[in-house]
Formats: C-alpha cells, sequence, structure tokens
C-alpha cells in the first residue's frame, strides 16, 4: 500500500495509507451526500409551516408586564398558607404599586424585594388584575454565558471558541429543521439521522479542522450512531414502548397530532447520543495519531492494541459520566422510585422508567462499541510500520 502525507496538527506530521485515506473520504462523502439529500428532501416547506396551527401564550388582551418586587407582604391567609401563597407588593413599569399573589413553587424560588419579574395584566370589567407569570432570569443567564466563553477561550483558545461556533450551527440545525420536520409530520428516523448527520460534519471540522484524522473520528461517530439507532429501535419495539411517558406527551399530542411518539423516542435516543459518541471518537482518533507519531515501527495491530488500552480507560470514565448525568437530570424520578411502595420489576414496567432505562442504554452501547470502531478506522487509516535497522 502506498503512502501520502495526511495530518498536520501541532506535534508531527503522520503519514496516512493512501487506498484507506481513498476509502474514507470516499465513504464520507457518500454519507454526506445522502445527508445533504435527506436536508433538502425533508426541510418543511414555509406554506407547511405557515398551516402549523400555533398555540398563543396568553389569552387575547393579556399582556405581560415588567415589574420590581416592593416587599413581601406574608401569606395570603390562614387557609392559602397550607397551599403556599404569598402576598407581594411590586411596581409596575408605569411605576403604578399593585398586590399580587405569588402561589405554589414560586414561593420556593427566595423571591425577594428588588427582584425584577413579569405579570400578565388581564383586562376585566372591573379593572385590570395582574397575575405573576415568571421572573427576568435573563441577566443571570448572559453572565453565566460570558462566563462560559471566557473559560472556553481562556483554556482552549480558538479552537474552543470555533467548538462554540459548531455549536450554534447544530443549534439552528435542530431548532431550524429537525424540530420543524417532526412538527409537520415527517418521518422521525429520517429526520433526526439527516439532521445528526451534518450536525456531526459541522461540529467536527469546525471545533477540529479538516484532516484525515478529524475523518476518521467523523467516521467512528456515524457508524456508532448507526449502532445506537438499530439498537434504539430494536429496544424500543421490543419493550413495546408507546413514547407517551408524561403529560408532556399528551400535551403536545393536542397540538400537533400528526407525531409518531414511538419514532419521537427513537429520535431522542439519537440526538441524545451525538456529543458523548463526539468526545470519545475524537479522543480515540487523536490517540491513535498519537501513538503512530511517537512509535513509527508499531504495526496496525499494536497500534490498535495500544489505542484500545487508551480507549478502555476512557469508556470506565464516559459510563460514569453518563449514569451521573442522567442520575442529576433525574433525580425527581430516583426519588419518586425511592417513594413508590412497588417492586422494581413493576416499576420498570411503567413507560417513565422503562423508556429513560432504553434511552441511556442503547446511548451507552453505541458509545462503547464506538471506542473500538475509531480505533480500527484509525489504525486502518495511518500508514504501516517503518522497520528501522537497529
Amino acid at each position: 500500500m502506498g503512502h501520502s502525507h495526511g495530518n498536520h496538527d501541532d506535534l508531527d506530521a503522520v503519514e496516512v495509507g493512501t487506498q484507506a485515506r481513498n476509502a474514507l473520504i470516499a465513504f464520507l462523502a457518500v454519507v454526506g451526500a445522502l445527508a445533504v439529500a435527506g436536508l433538502i428532501w425533508l426541510w418543511p416547506s414555509a406554506a407547511e409551516m405557515e398551516a402549523t396551527t400555533f398555540v398563543m401564550a396568553e389569552a387575547p388582551g393579556v399582556t405581560r408586564v415588567d415589574a420590581t418586587i416592593v416587599s413581601l407582604d406574608g401569606p395570603c391567609g390562614e387557609q392559602a398558607e397550607a397551599l403556599g401563597c404569598e402576598k407581594a407588593t411590586i411596581e409596575l413599569d408605569s411605576g403604578e404599586r399593585v398586590t399580587i399573589d405569588l402561589t405554589g413553587a414560586t414561593t420556593q424560588a427566595g423571591l425577594r424585594s428588588g427582584d425584577s419579574v413579569q405579570v400578565m395584566a388581564i383586562p376585566t370589567d372591573d379593572g385590570t388584575i395582574y397575575s405573576y407569570a415568571g421572573t427576568n432570569r435573563l441577566p443571570v443567564l448572559i453572565a453565566l454565558g460570558a462566563l462560559f466563553l471566557v473559560a472556553v477561550f481562556a483554556v482552549a483558545r480558538w479552537k474552543g471558541l470555533f467548538a462554540i461556533v459548531g455549536l450554534i450551527v447544530a443549534g439552528w440545525v435542530l431548532v431550524g429543521f429537525i424540530l420543524p420536520a417532526i412538527i409537520v409530520g415527517r418521518p422521525g428516523m429520517a429526520v433526526a439521522l439527516a439532521g445528526s448527520t451534518a450536525i456531526m460534519f459541522v461540529v467536527l471540522y469546525v471545533a477540529h479542522g479538516i484532516s484525515i484524522r478529524t475523518s476518521t473520528a467523523l467516521a467512528g461517530t456515524l457508524l456508532g450512531l448507526a449502532v445506537t439507532t438499530g439498537l434504539g429501535m430494536a429496544a424500543v419495539k421490543l419493550a413495546r414502548l408507546s413514547g407517551f411517558a408524561d403529560e408532556n406527551e399528551f400535551d403536545l399530542a393536542q397540538l400537533a397530532g400528526g407525531i409518531d411518539f414511538q419514532e419521537l423516542l427513537m429520535v431522542g435516543i439519537i440526538i441524545g447520543g451525538l456529543g458523548v459518541l463526539n468526545d470519545v471518537t475524537i479522543t480515540q482518533s487523536s490517540a491513535v495519531w498519537e501513538l503512530r507519531a511517537a512509535a513509527p515501527h508499531y504495526t496496525r495491530r499494536q497500534i490498535f492494541a495500544a489505542g484500545m488500552r487508551i480507549g478502555r480507560d476512557h469508556i470506565a470514565s464516559t459510563i460514569y459520566t453518563i449514569v451521573f448525568a442522567y442520575a442529576g437530570s433525574a433525580l425527581t424520578v430516583l426519588l419518586l422510585i425511592y417513594f413508590i411502595q412497588s417492586d422494581v420489576v413493576s416499576l420498570f414496567g411503567r413507560e417513565l422508567f422503562a423508556g429513560e432505562l432504553v434511552r441511556t442504554l442503547a446511548s451507552a452501547i453505541g458509545l462503547v462499541l464506538s471506542v473500538p470502531i475509531t480505533t480500527g478506522i484509525a489504525a486502518l487509516t495511518v500508514a504501516p510500520a517503518r522497520h528501522h535497522a537497529l
């Protein structure tokens, strides 16, 4: 097999095999073309989006008004106190002061005098009634986002900012294509695969540069995604999951009757696995490149074995990441399991629990298998061993 110089990274120029490079490029070109064709075919038209009925957040005549809490005036009354109700005096932007009730979970948010809130102004025959609508959290979110950007740039420099650019493009694909296409009734799996493939092309090449090394990571990601998709589809069908886990799905079904919720669950599995797959595959590809640069005399088999030793450590730590990330996001569900007096088998028979397990395990299996897949692709792509006289 002939050689050609492939990727020049920060350390060394690593040779790659010509045939392997050409096969890799051809594979990615075919997959990329299919993704673009899928985007063109599945992209919802303006007429379809205009025909979609959207529910207004407020009733006609109701407006949102900015206000500031002046004081918290104690419980609404003896009966309301048990239900969680507190009166508050607020000052509207117009300067008018009115009293509103803070009820339910709002009373647990720690609101204080001086906090900026929004209230709904509801016109009635007896005048305007004001009701709490939400807290202005935008300054905190902006500050946190700015801190995130500073941290990324301080640690990762321009590569980190390029990753942010890729993330913005990924968000645009998700909001501009995947969600609207699902709403208008496009096939969910086709939409998810086309959108996810496009996202991975952009995210990896923008963040890590266009190179053969990045391409091996992309190929491993796409194949890992295929494994996750196949496992997710099979598990959802075999477990007889409907996709209706809580009231959110039932609410959505009333608004968008054309959505297949079983497919929507599988779409969630695909999208949920993207981030971790990307992390694992780029690490494995980089590890193989570093190994080839450091040990040009290693055979491809030795490169693969060394890369897998690195990958096993990465798998172990990533599994912990997946489990604890899920535990943190589903803490309410875990507490619910703790309090429900029932055996484990019957709990897992509930869609709420079984659906989350299928989602997590399908992503985890795809993640684990992406390690040998990516390591194998990278080991086959780098040039064969150089034999030096000792």
